[in-house]
């Protein structure tokens, strides 16, 4: 289904990964973007109104960014109201629900209009078993929130189909779930039950399966680290990335709280993820290097690459290191 954009007035790029993650793994799906006055962000996608998207074949507006708390803002319920008279159905992954905003209700339910919550955790989760299951994992994780954790674990898991391997991108955020059709919201999960529906997720497969993980938060995050240690536990990675931004000085809305080095997170991933994998390795590193010229970023991966003796890639670049982390991965 074609969809519009909602970008709200949001000024942090950094918290419209949804709109961006559509934008560049749905392109085919995406027809505009709705702003709203204030705005700092754009997916560069044509500004229309929901009438004009809905004429451009959209026939839902999905909100494209999430704010600390997933909240929806109620100076946003009038443009919402307006998508839904236009003939477009609301689709959101923020952990407010969608359904439980009254005017969005009624007015959906006198127009036969969808609200689609798409952060909402299938019933029948589990709390985990800590049993070892057949088939390979792949998990990125990350030196911070925000930064290509998504974009990684969907390029990596395409470059191994496209080496003819038996490989599935498995979605834990809602902007995945979007873009796969299929997955967990993890953050959205009891506590007690993260680490179970990550095995839920990551069910026993062929020996030769690689299932790719999407991983979500930072093992260093003063807020979310939580959720990345069940995800962690439950899915049991054989192999793990490192997500990392150069130039990132302080975690994302955090700024007392400083970007650990990778090779603490590194350190930090196997210390904890031996719990439930005692074969757990680093694979390699993803490097987003978004804004860097293509010289500055080739010098960085290869001082990265030299320091840690790793596989080094920016996998959106592509090239020779990608190749490599995908022969790490795939081994």
């Amino acid at each position: 289904m074609k969809s519009q954009l909602f970008l709200g007035d949001t000024t942090e790029p950094g918290f419209a990964k949804t709109a961006f993650g559509l934008r560049d793994w749905a392109p085919d799906r995406c027809v505009g973007e709705f702003v709203l006055p204030g705005a700092a962000v754009s997916t560069g996608l044509p500004r229309l109104g929901p009438e004009q998207a809905y004429a451009r074949g959209a026939r839902a507006l999905l909100i494209g960014v999430a704010s600390p708390g997933g909240a929806i803002p109620p100076h946003w319920v009038p443009s919402l109201l307006t998508a839904l008279e236009a003939g477009l159905d609301i689709v959101a992954g923020m952990h407010v629900k969608l359904n439980a905003i009254p005017e969005l209700r009624r007015l959906a339910e006198s127009k036969g209009r969808r609200l689609v919550d798409v952060r909402t955790p299938p019933a029948g989760i589990t709390v985990a078993t800590g049993a070892k299951r057949s088939g390979k994992r792949v998990l990125t994780v990350g030196t911070d929130c925000a930064l290509g954790k998504k974009y990684t674990a969907l390029a990596i898991a395409r470059g191994l189909q496209e080496r003819g391997l038996d490989a599935t991108f498995r979605a834990t955020g809602q902007t995945g779930i979007m873009i796969a059709g299929a997955g967990i919201p993890i953050d959205a999960v009891v506590a007690d039950f993260v680490a179970g529906a990550a095995e839920a997720l990551t069910p026993p497969a062929d020996p030769a399966h690689i299932d790719v993980i999407e991983g979500q938060g930072s093992l260093y995050h003063p807020a979310y680290a939580a959720v990345s240690l069940g995800l962690l536990h439950g899915s049991q990675p054989d192999l793990f990335v490192v997500c990392h931004q150069p130039g990132r000085a302080r975690i994302l809305g955090m700024p007392g709280y400083p970007v650990p080095a990778i090779e603490d997170v590194i350190a930090q991933t196997i210390a904890l993820g031996r719990l439930t994998n005692p074969g757990i390795r680093c694979a390699g590193v993803s490097l987003n290097t978004a804004g860097m010229s293509e010289d500055a970023a080739a010098a960085e991966i290869a001082a990265v690459a030299t320091r840690l003796g790793l596989p080094v890639a920016d996998p959106i670049r592509r090239g020779m290191a990608f190749e490599r982390l995908l022969d790490a991965c795939s081994g």
